[in-house]
């Protein structure tokens, strides 16, 4: 059987550094359909570049703005279930977004659950492996550098 190609998605990981302790912190949602733990995604626009297209799906499902990357962070698959009950490949290319600004009010307010978690807690709640490794490596990727500590010649 011949199988498509995958669908394209893309998607905003949204991003705050807790000024404190330089603690990456990741915003999840819950899907509004099975209430699963996400990031918000969504499918091409006409006339909107691929991170600018994270960025609106940002907005609007769990309704934060801030600095969007346009290089993609990478990649994940999975399957989507559509209304019909048939389930096809999507391919969805994340970006990262560092949030500035918490919305009061965006459109999908109210439909989904949302919560600031850390990297490692992000990766344990979602469901798909590739975005639990994209999301450990950003966090690694992320951590405040500590120098390097001069070795001691030894006398």
């Amino acid at each position: 059987m011949l199988q498509r190609p995958p669908r394209q998605q893309y998607a905003a990981l949204c991003y705050r550094i807790k000024k404190k302790q330089g603690q990456i912190e990741i915003l999840l949602a819950t899907s509004r359909d099975t209430g699963r733990w996400v990031i918000p995604k969504g499918w091409p626009m006409n006339g909107k570049k691929a991170h600018q297209v994270a960025e609106r799906e940002a907005f609007e499902e769990v309704g934060v703005k801030g600095k969007v990357e346009k290089e993609p962070l990478g990649y994940y698959h999975y399957r989507k279930t559509l209304d019909n009950g048939l389930k096809i490949p999507v391919r969805v290319q994340v970006h990262a977004l560092e949030v500035d600004e918490c919305l009061k009010s965006f459109p999908e307010k109210g439909s989904r659950t949302l919560e600031w978690v850390s990297c490692e807690e992000a990766a344990l709640r979602v469901n798909e492996p590739e975005l639990k490794i994209l999301i450990l490596e950003f966090g690694q990727k992320m951590q405040p550098r500590t120098p390097p500590q001069p070795i001691k010649a030894a006398s």
